[in-house]
């Protein structure tokens, strides 16, 4: 069951619109290089700590692959004095063994030292991606939100920028140290038996194949996981925020059942995906075994014949133990980097979104607003194909109050959408006191509108900061004011901590009604030259819903004033009416001249008395 909202076409201010089947996510990722490209411009900032990073990386591993050839020297030491029956050298063991632990030491310091500078690098990079995706969502116009859920918005910010953190701080020196290891280890073979080495190095064009066919078949589950991921977030966001209304309606087994679906097709692309990644450990453990069963078999009949070292035998079965190891990180991290160049992609989508129009920098600013506004010719449409302004006229002289009514989608949020530039017109253009709306900061402008809509917008903070958030710069008791004004002084001061309650993240610790009187408190208390009412008291009962008309009527004097409204007893008094049907004003005049006219207006206005038309 979804939560999503829709009541003129394109939605109220802030609710989406679409669920999770239309969340736009690619069904298959952009170009690999190209990404990590773009993902490696991420580290450029921090490039002298890289390479630093890079470089202990390097002689960590390195400090590590001299070990097993030194500790060898000492084993060669031990079994060469006893077979030819000499005093063993104690003091040539000791330097031997004072070199191991200086080494493994050293290895120990640079590995513990590149993996400390790495976390901060990669916490660095992801803090400036968030930074980055964080500024992007701010510029984003509104329609990007309607077509999204929540989560899995959300899902972006967190989910993958996690990932990519995780492969920045692990996936890069495991790489280098893989890569390092690789190198090392086939050196040091061919220091001690270039003949054994040669069979041990057979394996790599088998291992190289397998890899290559493993990774390639892993990434389109990988990138299948991410998206899975996002839409679970986004349904259980939705399941979250709209519980009440699921058990209001008894939904709860459809909910589970979205979710179950949702949730299984998760666990079909997360399970190929680790299959996939977990298969490449134990065929190439195969491989290997396959080597080193030569190598023990061969090197063996070396050693007997005296053409090799015992030491050197005990090195080389050590370098073959660990000779595919490197190329089984390899792969792995292969399999992490599709998963992290998925993830990549997903927040690089964000940030390549159109933006909203930049304001003008020398734009103009009305430093009085008076309150005129008209429409010349507007045209929109929420989808380019379906327009629903074809050439909408009004003009709203200042301190009128303009009641605008209509039938659900004959779009009168629109029109509220339009005046706060939460969406730009397509043709034709708006002025308030003579200037393009266009051409003013979006700042600047919807500092001179004051907005209760019928969905109230409430935060988790104290009763007190959500009046204030009105004005800013407003005292304690002009809050206090604008609560009395707003009939909602009487009901803060019950509560347990009056002003200083603090409301919930759902504001549902108070009733639905007690949430609009705050609203309006706010739209009082910022005092604008110019107010919109979409249905403000259609959640308060009538007694309450009389004193705030009284409120509202004081607070209106001189000021234009637009209130959209469904119950049309509310708007006899207004001094125009503009009546909407299908996006174009059918009618126009004031209650009394309209419902003398006998028209649309009448019909709906006596509707609502004798239930014809219930959705008026």
């Amino acid at each position: 069951m979804s939560t999503d909202r829709r009541q003129d076409r394109g939605g109220r201010i802030g609710p989406r619109r679409g669920g999770p089947a239309g969340m736009g996510i690619l069904e298959k990722p952009k170009d690999f290089k190209g990404t990590l490209k773009r993902l490696a411009r991420y580290l450029r900032p921090h490039l002298g700590k890289t390479l630093l990073v890079f470089a202990m990386a390097i002689l960590s591993t390195a400090f590590g692959i001299f070990s097993p050839k030194i500790l060898g020297m000492a084993t060669s030491e031990l079994y060469e004095s006893v077979q030819l029956g000499r005093a063993i050298d104690f003091g040539y063991i000791g330097k031997v063994l004072l070199t191991l632990g200086s080494l493994y030491v050293l290895s120990a310091v640079f590995s513990f030292g590149q993996q400390y500078i790495m976390a901060g690098v990669a916490q660095s990079t992801v803090y400036d991606m968030r930074r980055e995706i964080k500024s992007k969502l701010s510029r984003l116009p509104l329609k990007y939100f309607d077509a999204r859920t929540h989560g899995e918005i959300l899902s972006r910010v967190t989910n993958d920028v996690d990932t990519v953190s995780r492969s920045l701080q692990q996936s890069l020196t495991q790489l280098i140290t893989a890569l390092v290891t690789l190198v090392g280890v086939v050196a040091m073979m061919l220091v001690i038996s270039p003949l054994l080495t040669l069979g041990v190095v057979l394996v790599l064009p088998a291992a190289f194949l397998l890899t290559r066919f493993v990774t390639k078949r892993s990434r389109k589950y990988f990138v299948g996981q991410q998206k899975d991921l996002g839409e679970l977030n986004g349904h259980i966001e939705e399941m979250l925020t709209g519980h009440k209304v699921i058990k209001a309606f008894s939904r709860e087994r459809q909910a589970l059942d979205k979710f179950k679906v949702v949730n299984d097709r998760l666990y079909n692309s997360g399970w190929k995906a680790q299959f996939s990644s977990g298969i490449i450990m134990p065929l190439m453990s195969f491989l290997n075994n396959l080597g080193f069963v030569a190598v023990c078999a061969f090197g063996g009949f070396l050693v007997a014949k005296g053409s090799m070292r015992l030491g050197d035998f005990q090195a080389m079965i050590h370098y073959v133990r660990h000779f595919t190891q490197p190329i089984t990180q390899t792969a792995s991290i292969a399999n992490i980097m599709q998963a992290t160049m998925a993830a990549a992609e997903r927040v690089f989508e964000v940030l390549d979104e159109e933006e909203e129009i930049p304001d003008n920098l020398d734009a103009p600013t009305i430093v009085a607003p008076r309150g005129n506004v008209e429409f010349h010719g507007v045209q929109f449409g929420y989808e380019a194909d379906s327009p629903l302004y074809k050439g909408l006229d009004i003009s709203v002289l200042e301190g009128q109050t303009v009641a605008i009514v209509g039938p659900t989608g004959a779009g009168k949020t629109t029109l509220v959408n339009l005046l706060l530039r939460f969406y730009d017109v397509d043709g034709g253009n708006i002025t308030v006191d003579g200037v393009d709306i266009r051409d003013l900061k979006r700042e600047d402008l919807r500092q001179i509108f004051g907005l209760v809509l019928q969905d109230t917008w409430l935060f988790n903070s104290t009763i007190l900061d959500n009046i204030a958030y009105g004005r800013l710069d407003a005292s304690d008791e002009d809050v206090v004011q604008a609560a009395v004004a707003a009939r909602a002084d009487h009901f803060i001061r019950t509560l347990p901590e009056g002003y200083n309650t603090i409301l919930n993240e759902e504001a549902s610790n108070i009733s639905q009604g007690e949430k609009q009187l705050l609203t309006i408190a706010r739209a009082i208390l910022a005092d604008p030259a110019i107010l919109i009412l979409d249905e403000a008291t259609s959640s308060v009962d009538t007694r309450t819903e009389v004193l705030i008309q009284k409120a509202m009527a004081q607070l209106m004097q001189g000021r234009t004033s637009f209130v959209i409204a469904h119950r049309l007893s509310t708007i006899r008094n207004a001094d125009l009416i503009l009546v909407m049907n299908e996006g174009e004003i059918v009618e126009q005049g004031t209650h009394e001249g309209l419902l003398a006219d006998n028209g649309f207006y009448a019909e709906l206005y006596h509707s609502q008395f004798t239930g014809a038309n219930p959705a008026v």
